[in-house]
């Protein structure tokens, strides 16, 4: 065989290089969400039907940081800044949100949780988190998350130690989203 033979690649290779390659590009947004919430990856937290049997004696330390986004003229609060609680044992918090503003608006809230390792083994039973949210001028409301943490989370060498879990929630103008994404 020639060496002029070795160098030459066949064109259907090529073309099925590239109809993979555009296929894993398609795939990656939702390959990477499956990634998060299975690992706990960024602070990605899990939804829970089921609350765990058992209730650790460890003390974890629960924070609730409320932010609004720029240009939504929200006041965000939860009912408690922080609380105690046990892996396994099942919380709900309320936060109250009003809109300071002279019209009708609507927001999606986002969340996320730290230190990062702490996000697998922080379960959500029920929440508020990205739906639409619409308050009349002056409106408030009353929203509630229901949450516990995974007794597992005591087992992880990487997250044993951990104290203190931070949920960090943010509304977003839903039509300043949509403005900005045009």
């Amino acid at each position: 065989m020639s060496l002029q033979t070795k160098n030459k690649i066949n064109p259907i290779y090529l073309v099925l290089i590239f109809f993979i390659m555009l296929g894993l590009s398609y795939a990656s947004v939702p390959l990477y969400e499956l990634f998060c919430k299975i690992t706990g990856f960024g602070g990605t937290t899990k939804f829970s039907k089921q609350v765990p049997n058992i209730i650790i004696n460890h003390n974890v330390t629960t924070r609730f940081d409320t932010n609004v986004s720029k240009g939504l003229f929200w006041e965000f609060k939860a009912e408690k800044i922080k609380e105690n609680i046990k892996p396994g044992q099942v919380s709900t918090i309320k936060f109250k949100v009003k809109n300071l503003g002279n019209e009708t608006s609507t927001a999606v809230s986002t969340f996320n949780v730290t230190p990062d390792s702490a996000g697998k083994y922080f379960n959500k039973i029920s929440c508020f988190c990205f739906e639409q949210q619409t308050l009349k001028a002056k409106e408030t409301k009353e929203f509630e998350m229901a949450y516990f943490i995974d007794p597992k989370i005591v087992d992880d060498l990487s997250t044993k130690e951990i104290k203190d879990i931070t949920l960090s929630y943010t509304f977003f103008d839903v039509a300043n989203f949509k403005k900005e994404k045009n």
